[in-house]
């Protein structure tokens, strides 16, 4: 490993670090047949192909109906915290999580939108350039499951084939056979979509850090192969150079710019 990786490698979190491929929440709620690293990507990690430190970047854009607990599954993997008190997100918000996979330092974006209609002409704009999308419902109230094809096509519509997820929130809340209809409705939406299906619970924290690993594995094997199969149709190059391309552009000068609902929502 090069001393640059090593680096960064040590200032990633221990609980950050991933060394076996995370598996789905359950096999038939999957289009992801996927249950180990490609022995293309385990060589390139090992053999220190993965380019220069820093570019390796996944932008994941939440979104789902008003009050489903968007932030607050943002809020315990980031954070390991849990607020009861609800509080709308207006607009955007954004944290950033440093991983380590197969020893290559691997950046995870997480944008958290909005959910309430007004503010959906400045969320969809974050739509761009995604590499996840997902979708996120509320167990306890089908309703919300209802919208999820619709949050999937706004989403997913604007970025080149991500990896996507349906994800229901609030297990806790519901008694298990209401959750074995629910579910039984909510794998049959992900399936149509091509998305794979998680149940968390943020309250208690029961598969969040589960779903989020998956994710940011599946994205970093998809983008690492298709280096590499970039790279054998050319010249030789460095795997990694150009691993996700997200649409970041002027990120922080977005977030620091007061009222960007302004010019387009009635606050």
């Amino acid at each position: 490993m090069s001393a640059a990786r090593t680096m960064m490698s040590q200032n990633v979190a221990k609980d950050r670090i991933v060394t076996k491929f995370p598996q789905a929440f359950h096999p038939d709620a999957t289009p992801y047949q996927k249950m180990n690293f490609h022995p293309k990507v385990k060589a390139a990690c090992t053999d220190n192909k993965t380019g220069r430190v820093g570019l390796k970047i996944c932008k994941a854009v939440l979104v789902g109906d008003v009050s489903v607990g968007k932030t607050s599954l943002v809020n315990r993997f980031c954070h390991d915290v849990f607020d009861r008190d609800y509080k709308a997100t207006i607009g955007v918000d954004f944290e950033v999580e440093k991983f380590s996979l197969l020893n290559v330092p691997f950046t995870l974006q997480i944008w958290d939108t909005a959910g309430q209609e007004r503010f959906k002409c400045i969320a969809a704009s974050y739509y761009r350039g995604a590499n996840v999308t997902i979708v996120v419902f509320d167990l306890s109230d089908e309703s919300s499951l209802a919208n999820v094809a619709r949050w999937m096509d706004d989403a997913a519509g604007n970025s080149s084939d991500p990896i996507k997820f349906v994800v229901g929130t609030k297990k806790d809340l519901v008694s298990p056979a209401a959750f074995e209809s629910i579910e039984q409705n909510a794998v049959e939406i992900a399936n149509s979509l091509g998305a794979e299906f998680w149940a968390v619970s943020s309250k208690t924290g029961e598969n969040v850090k589960e779903f989020f690993f998956r994710a940011v594995a599946l994205t970093f094997e998809a983008a690492i192969l298709r280096e590499i199969d970039t790279s054998s149709d050319g010249p030789t190059k460095q795997i990694g150079n150009d691993l996700i391309k997200v649409d970041n552009e002027n990120v922080f000068e977005r977030r620091s710019k007061k009222n960007p609902l302004a010019k387009c929502c009635d606050m």
